[in-house]
């Protein structure tokens, strides 16, 4: 297959599944029946004109025949006033005048064998034309039902696949929930061991928490050494004797003292 045949298949296969796609059937059905009125209207036409046609003829004839009778009385009269050459003028026309008539009364024939045959054809039509349109509007129902079970059936597809995407956003959001509560709990404890500085408040209130909780560590050893030293300015030494006593110097021996067993 040459390559221009190949796209030329391609191109009408294409064009065909378009075709098919922007198709709708029951527009296809309406415009059929539509066509087929106008054909049925057409075949009305005809018989109409058909039968006006011979309406026409038949009104000449009767006015022929009229003629032909008044001929016929002309020359019966005229035999018997003694005139036989007018009566043979007159029956001479009387005579063409029928000629005429069967002329028309077999055109007459003719019309009327062709109105007959075209209202069998519209009888029949009639009948094609009412067929269609039951089965039409049938086709129309059922493709309407078809297609509305069908959208129906695509929107429930659609919720389920909205649906299953909403639940996968759940599963992740709580996946992420449960990981930031996870961290706040470990902030939260290294803050609490002092492992971890806390950043929320700013510089400068952190540099006065520091001095504060400076001066009263510096504080509190002050009051401790103040205490420990009024309790040691008031408590007794450990010999000392009660007051109003006077305290005895000790006497000093001017030589050593000798032993008793010595010499």
């Amino acid at each position: 297959m040459s390559l221009w045949k190949r796209m030329s298949l391609v191109v009408r296969s294409k064009a065909s599944k378009a075709l098919d796609r922007a198709e709708d059937p029951r527009e296809t059905l309406d415009y059929s029946y539509q066509k087929q009125l106008e054909l049925l209207t057409q075949v009305r036409r005809g018989v109409a004109d058909v039968a006006t046609s011979r309406k026409r003829v038949e009104l000449q004839r009767s006015q022929l025949q009229q003629q032909a009778a008044k001929l016929q009385q002309q020359a019966e009269q005229a035999i018997g006033l003694g005139r036989e050459d007018l009566a043979r003028e007159a029956l001479t026309r009387r005579s063409g005048l029928t000629t005429q008539i069967a002329d028309l009364d077999a055109q007459i024939a003719q019309l009327q064998a062709e109105e007959e045959k075209l209202v069998r054809t519209q009888q029949q039509l009639q009948t094609k034309v009412e067929s269609f349109r039951t089965r039409k509007e049938k086709i129309k129902a059922t493709y309407t039902a078809a297609e509305a079970q069908t959208k129906v059936t695509e929107a429930l597809s659609g919720i389920g696949d909205e649906l299953g995407d909403v639940g996968a956003a759940i599963t992740r959001a709580e996946d992420k929930t449960a990981q930031m509560q996870a961290r706040a709990g470990a902030i939260d404890e290294l803050l609490a061991s002092g492992a971890l500085d806390d950043l929320s408040a700013t510089n400068n209130g952190d540099d006065i928490a520091r001095e504060l909780a400076a001066m009263s560590s510096q504080s509190d050893v002050e009051a401790e050494l103040a205490r420990l030293k009024g309790l040691q300015a008031g408590a007794p030494a450990p010999d000392a004797l009660p007051s109003g006593q006077d305290v005895e110097e000790p006497v000093l021996d001017a030589e050593p003292r000798k032993d008793a067993g010595s010499a």
